[in-house]
């Protein structure tokens, strides 16, 4: 049987999504068996050297595994004795990838490991530890984007409302999980005769909430899920700059590569990113994202929107008739005040609350 492939951008590899024949219970061989999960692959290959220091560092299973067992079971080290590797565990399906806190150290030998601690979904664990090792090189490979999941099929995406002062003008599908449509204000839905979507003259797209009919729950169920990984999976890359402008980046033209702030972020002059049309952006912020009225993201270059990813742990305010470039992920709101402009995509695990406001999904 061919299994349908799902590639998992910004952490360089491939993911087979299983299908369980009908009649078998998930994790079972075709006598009905539970099966032990193994490794079926890894990446660095063991031996491998001259590996980027901000290579991807996974293991692809035979079975779907339970996410909760490899953020401790899934561990990186180097010397003898072994120190740890500070990191975080981004797992899809049949996959776990293991992203450092910070670049690797240059011409230096890692081990990988999964311990038996790691279970399937059936709650079977590994027979055995699993473990690799490689060496690094000097050099750092190019940034990928950050996978949105089937979030990349909304260009607005929050669990608790999404609100608009008319008249907007939004290209591109809305959904709203666990919240119900009632919490969708200014749009004017109309249901449709499915039921399982509404329109809106200010939406060229659809509109989708948690309570219409099937299978629009299971979908947004799916995308908000998608959601938070790909938050968790931009809040870990390794940064390449930190503190830029202590906060300040107005005025600046920045080329391609991952960026963390431990503080807020203020963007009070136009901004440049500049660079390919395959070069990626990384804007990790602890605090709040503020853009000042009319300031401006302009990409240069050849850079894309849908390489842009702005990864926010506070409230995300976009001044009036400003505009940003990219996807903004956030842990909590988002909020376009009135004319404000977006070309990319507002992805909120609150709310996302706009004002007379354009917002439009990238063409990939």
């Amino acid at each position: 049987m061919n299994l349908p492939i799902r590639r998992l951008s910004g952490l360089g590899a491939l993911v087979l999504l299983s299908i369980a024949p009908a009649c078998t219970p998930k994790g079972a061989d075709d006598s009905g068996s539970v099966t032990a999960p193994i490794v079926m692959s890894n990446l660095p290959a063991d031996g491998a050297t001259d590996v980027a220091r901000n290579g991807t560092i996974s293991a692809t299973f035979s079975e779907a595994m339970d996410p909760s067992t490899l953020t401790t079971s899934f561990t990186l080290a180097s010397g003898d004795p072994a120190v740890a590797v500070e990191g975080t565990v981004i797992t899809t399906d049949l996959m776990a990838v293991f992203w450092p806190s910070v670049h690797l150290d240059s011409n230096t030998d890692y081990v990988a490991t999964i311990s038996t601690g790691a279970m399937s979904s059936a709650a079977v664990p590994l027979a055995a530890d699993y473990s690799w090792s490689f060496t690094t090189g000097d050099s750092l490979e190019p940034g990928l984007p950050v996978n949105l999941g089937s979030a990349a099929d909304f260009v607005i995406l929050a669990k608790s409302g999404v609100s608009t002062v008319p008249t907007s003008a939004v290209t591109g599908d809305i959904g709203l999980s666990p919240a119900a449509a009632s919490y969708i204000t200014g749009f004017s839905l109309s249901v449709d005769a499915s039921t399982t979507f509404a329109t809106s003259s200010q939406v060229t797209g659809r509109v989708y909430a948690a309570d219409y009919a099937d299978p629009t729950p299971a979908r947004l169920t799916m995308a908000v899920s998608d959601m938070e990984l790909a938050f968790t999976d931009a809040a870990g890359r390794a940064p390449d700059t930190t503190e830029l402008g202590a906060g300040n980046i107005g005025s600046m033209t920045l080329g391609p590569g991952v960026y963390r702030w431990g503080t807020g972020l203020l963007v009070p002059t136009d901004l440049t990113l500049s660079g390919s049309s395959t070069d990626v952006w990384v804007f990790q912020v602890a605090q709040d994202l503020t853009f000042s009225g009319g300031v401006q993201v302009i990409l240069a270059g050849g850079a894309l929107p849908e390489n842009v990813f702005w990864q926010v742990a506070g409230q995300v305010d976009l001044g009036t008739s400003s505009h940003l470039q990219g996807s903004v992920l956030t842990q909590t709101a988002i909020h376009l005040e009135t004319g404000a402009s977006v070309d990319g995509r507002l992805l909120a695990q609150t709310a996302v609350d706009i004002d007379g406001s354009t917002v439009v999904a990238p063409a990939h």
